[in-house]
């Protein structure tokens, strides 16, 4: 298997990042601005007001319609001559017949160049009017008029240029229609028009506003193939594409360095920009940087900056930073706002402080900001992780309560609270209601479905999912190929992650943290320790910044590889603060820990998790409870469990299953099958894991009879009976000196489907050397083959190695 990782995983060395701080080094001249407002220092194209406006969301805010755009900016734009002003209204008129197109133009035409010939008003006129056309969502008629006079021979050139083109483009990418946006400027292209650069700089984003950043990149590329020259608008709006596709960083990175190269000094929008493309890296240090050095540049820090630099801070896992931020926002005069609290209610939820993040909700009602979806839905996905389905129900009626829609995000979560706790049912039902609320699914509503399945260990379900996704029309980005790797690793199909990691590759998706996380969370299901430390080697070489996640995968590949020395040594330089930890590494701690069932330093990373006041989750919480169950320390497993009561967790299968071992290894074993009905009667789905759990129960104290009773239930829709549930009658048939029983039982199996492995054939042969049989233990193995047609010979000479050293 490790052979088969090889360079596909190891992409070829990325090159040497330049020096990046500070941006401003060597910049003959520094403009002030805001974010709204376009550097011309550097280049050689001036912009004027209206493309100043034109361009308005390719800055900071990057707006989704004209809404956005202050007042004053519109009125000033959108006034035209008193006689454009009527054809507009003319063209707007429910009564309007396009057999008049031509009569109403030229009309306007002919009385805008009757005395001095075409003038640069008329020009303004019809950007006006297209305009107004969109704005009025006259999406075709737009289009008629750019028809009607690029068939004007006297007035096509002089009109359609850079300019009008760029505002039909904004408009139908505005409308969705960026398809015809394109084939507009293709067939212009074709016909001599000239295409310039605020031309491709809108169509770089409309392809943005509409998600289809590859088609943006692709603009880019043709542009400079072309030899035009981008402006500081084009890189900025480049810059948000990268952001949101969540490009390596060195990437990020060489783009500015190019524009610097252009002789382009990066303006607020720049700046701000930089900071949004640090969130998905989860990059907090990066971003604070960039923040520092705005004030360097002379520029002042905005609105949309501290709401940027919050953002960063909420994915980051940053709290206490965020709220040092508020306090920044609010001495400089910058009121917080619906998207300031957003964004630290997600830095609180993401660090599993769910109740300071209920007070932060409290506080921006108090102070007349009122809550909206994201609000709600970020506080429900924050009790759905933490495992407190309860809490995540009442956010959820609280927000039906208040008049607040939900939105696809929304019934994501719930998706996958349902999804994650086997509760099929009800996520069929969540299906129902995204219907009833007119909601499509997205692509992360078919990634929820992938990751819910792949948790489940459900890899037919994966599978099927992803074909129906692209049947729907979803192309695969790169979240649903991080997605799927972590599916398919989960259900145990490590070749099938790894063959989705080389298709990503193959179909040109550049791998980002999450995709180097997922890889490493596969290697670590497979305790590949070694291929794990090349991965990270490869990370820290520039590739990309390792986080919490990066590290938690490392100690798992290590637990799973029975690396104990190598796992300590990385638990020390996490304690030691040499490797900075937060909530995920230390939890992660608990769990390899008690996976391993080292008692005293399980026990030593939760009280650690404690004394730095992180709450532990539900998955931290049953890790205690697996170890305190194994151990047999009952008093410990009821106190962890009254604590998850209090606490208002909600018990998930894991709980239940860490119960039912423990009780199956006491005299109270009986209690094991009544925790079985209990999560049947909750609508818990169990595994087969609960299934083996009861039958040892059974089978440890020879009642055999109500073991096979359970046998019998686990048929659709319960989980088919795995080796581990044979073996486990194998080896108390054997214990009993029951061979024919054993035998008839591996004969079952075989049937069945199910491959027996070394404890299959264990319990005979150890049995028979047990009461001195040797020699019948060898004929045993040697007449193997006449139960078993599929054993190897490589299986028979073990088998015999081991009676030949009893």
């Amino acid at each position: 298997m490790a052979e088969k990782l090889g360079l596909p995983l190891l992409l070829p060395n990325p090159p040497q990042p330049s020096p990046t701080k500070p941006f401003n080094q060597n910049h003959s001249t520094t403009t002030t601005t805001t974010s709204t407002s376009t550097s011309t220092t550097s280049s050689s194209i001036t912009l004027t007001p209206f493309l100043q406006h034109l361009f308005f969301d390719l800055n900071s805010t990057f707006p989704d319609s004209i809404d956005a755009v202050p007042l004053s900016n519109r009125r000033k734009l959108h006034r035209l001559s008193p006689l454009a002003h009527r054809t507009l209204q003319d063209l707007l008129h429910p009564s309007f017949d396009s057999t008049r197109l031509h009569e109403i133009l030229h009309h306007l035409f002919k009385q805008r160049t009757s005395s001095a010939g075409f003038s640069s008003s008329l020009y303004l006129d019809i950007i006006g009017i297209i305009r107004g056309l969109g704005f009025n969502k006259k999406i075709e008629l737009a289009l008629n008029v750019i028809d009607w006079i690029r068939n004007s021979e006297e007035f096509s050139v002089s009109l359609l240029n850079g300019s009008v083109i760029a505002v039909v483009i904004n408009i139908l990418g505005k409308a969705g229609q960026v398809s015809t946006a394109a084939s507009m400027l293709q067939s212009l292209e074709s016909d001599g028009v000239e295409v310039d650069v605020y031309c491709y700089t809108s169509l770089i984003t409309a392809y943005a506003n509409n998600k289809r950043y590859r088609e943006a990149l692709k603009v880019f590329d043709k542009m400079k193939q072309v030899g035009c020259a981008p402006t500081l608008i084009t890189y900025n709006a480049i810059l948000n594409v990268y952001g949101k596709m969540g490009m390596p960083w060195i990437k990020i990175i060489d783009l500015v360095q190019d524009m610097k190269t252009h002789a382009l000094a990066p303006d607020l929008c720049t700046y701000n920009t930089l900071i949004s493309c640090c969130r998905s890296g989860s990059l907090y240090e990066e971003a604070f940087e960039f923040f520092q050095e705005i004030k360097l540049a002379g520029f002042t820090p905005d609105m949309v900056t501290y709401n940027a630099l919050l953002d960063v801070y909420g994915k980051s896992r940053r709290p206490k930073e965020a709220m040092e931020v508020l306090r920044q926002m609010e001495g400089n005069g910058f009121p917080p706002s619906i998207v300031t609290y957003n964004s630290l209610i997600s830095a609180y939820t993401r660090g599993g402080l769910l109740e300071e993040a209920l007070e932060l909700k409290t506080q921006m009602i108090e102070k007349g900001i009122k809550p909206d979806v994201y609000t709600y839905t970020t506080l429900l996905s924050g009790f759905v992780k933490a495992g407190k389905d309860e809490f995540a129900v009442k956010v959820f009626e609280e927000m039906r309560a208040a008049g607040c829609k939900p939105n696809i995000c929304t019934f994501n979560s719930l998706i996958k609270m349902y999804g994650d706790r086997g509760k099929f049912a009800e996520m069929e039902k969540v299906f129902t209601e995204i219907k009833l609320c007119k909601c499509s699914p997205d692509i992360v509503t078919w990634n929820t479905l992938l990751a819910v399945f792949g948790q489940n260990g459900l890899d037919s379900e994966v599978s099927g999912v992803f074909k129906e996704m692209k049947r729907a029309g979803f192309v695969p980005e790169r979240d649903t190929f991080n997605t799927l790797i972590s599916a398919y690793s989960r259900c145990g199909s490590f070749d099938q992650a790894m063959a989705v990691y080389e298709r990503m590759l193959e179909a040109g998706v550049t791998p980002d943290l999450s995709t180097y996380n997922a890889v490493l969370a596969a290697l670590a299901r497979g305790g590949l320790w070694k291929q794990s430390e090349e991965v990270l080697a490869e990370m820290m070489a520039g590739r990309c910044k390792p986080n919490e996640a990066t590290f938690a995968s490392l100690l798992h590949a290590y637990a799973n590889g029975k690396e104990i020395e190598r796992m300590n040594a990385l638990a020390e330089n996490i304690y030691s603060g040499r490797i900075e930890a937060h909530a995920v590494l230390l939890k992660t701690l608990v769990l390899v820990n008690s996976k391993v069932n080292l008692l005293t330093e399980t026990e030593r990373s939760f009280l650690e998790l404690r004394r730095r006041g992180i709450l532990p989750d539900i998955a931290t919480l049953n890790a205690m409870l697996s170890i305190y169950g194994r151990k047999k320390m009952v008093a410990k497993t009821e106190e962890i469990l009254n604590f998850m009561y209090q606490s208002g967790f909600t018990l998930s299968l894991s709980t239940y299953n860490s119960l039912m071992h423990m009780y199956s290894r006491t005299e109270h074993f009986h209690k094991s099958e009544e925790i079985l009905r209990e999560i049947l009667e909750k609508g818990i789905k169990p595994d087969v894991i609960s299934y083996n759990i009861v039958i040892y129960a059974y089978c440890r104290n020879g009642r055999m009879s109500e073991a096979k009773r359970i046998f019998r239930e686990m048929k659709d829709p319960a989980p088919t009976p795995d080796v581990v549930t044979y073996n486990t009658f194998i080896a108390t048939y054997a214990a009993d000196s029951m061979l024919v029983e054993a035998i008839n039982v591996i004969r079952c199996m075989i049937k069945q489907g199910c491959k027996p492995n070394q404890h299959t054939y264990n319990s005979i042969v150890d049995w028979y050397c047990k009461v001195n049989l040797q020699g019948e233990a060898n004929n045993f193995v040697q007449k193997l083959g006449n139960l078993d047609p599929h054993i190897s010979e490589q299986e028979k000479n073990r088998l015999l190695e081991r009676i030949a050293k009893k």
